[in-house]
């Protein structure tokens, strides 16, 4: 059965639809007993009340989203098993040029290369030591993945904590005014309010998007180690009927 893995298109469609219904909520302000002689504020306007919080939120979503692109470009099975090693390996393996195999996978540098040529160097110890090599380096080259996408799980923690810190210094903002002022309005205190609630949507969005997007990629490195892995050993067979 073929996973469902998302694809760059699918993500970036995604986050653009959650962003145009999340972000136009956060400038409705009339309601029930609104002044209607009041402006609604612009998107920018309520950025703006987020502080230098609100431009360290920007700044962590920006890294993220690169770190998100980077790691959707990469981790394609096209990429970490190319086609035309595939070919060319099983070529070289049905000529019992195993020597030349094992060059192509060490100058090659992908996974299903690197996985290949950790039981292709055991191949003087017979079919089980070369599985066993190949489960080796397999071990290795997964944390590797693992650990590079782990960066989107860091970000999506940071956002909300980011979210939380910008909803502590928005209240200490309100209650600054109200110690200067005896009986400040709703105006005086609201600059204060939006602080803390736009960085907490801000903190939570960015928390949503990251750890979705961290679970999606670890499923779909999960999958296409265990695909490479099998084809990897597919070879390993091939080369040790010969």
């Amino acid at each position: 059965m073929k996973s469902f893995v998302p694809s760059t298109k699918v993500l970036v469609v995604t986050g653009i639809v959650v962003a145009m219904m999340a972000f136009p909520a956060l400038a409705q302000e009339h309601g029930s007993g609104a002044n209607p002689a009041h402006k609604d504020k612009t998107l920018w306007d309520l950025f703006e009340a987020t502080g230098i919080v609100g431009y360290l939120m920007v700044l962590t979503f920006t890294v993220g989203l690169g770190l998100l692109i980077e790691n959707m470009v990469s981790l394609r099975k096209d990429k970490l098993g190319p086609p035309a090693l595939v070919d060319e390996l099983e070529t070289l393996v049905e000529e019992n040029n195993l020597e030349e195999a094992l060059a192509l996978c060490q100058s090659d540098g992908s996974y299903l290369a690197n996985v290949t040529a950790g039981g292709l160097v055991m191949k003087e110890a017979g079919y089980e030591e070369m599985v066993r090599g190949l489960e080796q380096v397999s071990a290795q080259e997964t944390f590797k993945l693992n650990q590079k996408i782990s960066y989107l799980s860091l970000i999506g923690n940071i956002g909300p904590l980011l979210g939380l810190l910008g909803t502590v210094t928005g209240m200490i903002s309100s209650f600054q005014e109200i110690e200067k002022i005896a009986a400040p309005t709703p105006a005086q205190l609201s600059k204060g309010v939006y602080e803390s609630l736009v960085n907490t949507t801000m903190g939570l969005f960015t928390g949503i998007v990251f750890l979705t997007a961290y679970f999606l990629l670890k499923n779909k490195v999960t999958n296409m180690s265990l695909t490479l892995n099998l084809m990897a050993v597919e070879i390993l067979k091939k080369a040790h009927v010969r």
